[in-house]
């Protein structure tokens, strides 16, 4: 039997989308508002989601106080209230689009989590904006 667990948590960032090996036109053209050189910031809605077996002992696929912690630890203190491009070493020379932060935050995560449990990282950056990345 496999069952799906989720958390949901909430971080505030700045970023600049921005590829230094084109123009400040082209930048502009491909990222819009996104490339302001002074950055811009979003209210990032972050699910992770694991599926696997039930414990029979405990009957939890994963602790879910563990998951909270373990994102806090992974991914809130790392970028909550930063700015992504400036403040992270993920993000120096990587574009931090959501689909890049979706991925490091898998990549964060998953050395932490049994082999047995697949994961899922849905990040919401606007309301009606969200990738999913599920490794």
């Amino acid at each position: 039997m496999q069952v799906t667990v989720c958390r949901t948590e909430h971080f505030n960032a700045a970023h600049r989308l921005h590829n230094p090996a084109w123009s400040a036109e082209h930048n502009q053209r491909v990222f819009g508002k996104c490339n302001n050189p002074n950055y811009h910031g979003h209210n990032y809605n972050l699910t992770v989601r694991l599926t696997g077996p039930v414990d029979p002992e405990t009957g939890y696929v994963y602790d879910l106080k563990r998951l909270s912690d373990l994102i806090k630890q992974e991914v809130l203190d790392r970028y909550d209230h930063r700015n992504l491009n400036l403040d992270t070493e993920e993000f120096r020379t990587l574009n931090p689009t959501a689909e890049n932060i979706a991925v490091v935050i898998w990549q964060r995560l998953r050395p932490h989590l049994g082999a047995d449990l697949a994961l899922s990282v849905t990040l919401y950056e606007t309301d009606r904006n969200f990738v999913e990345y599920h490794g």
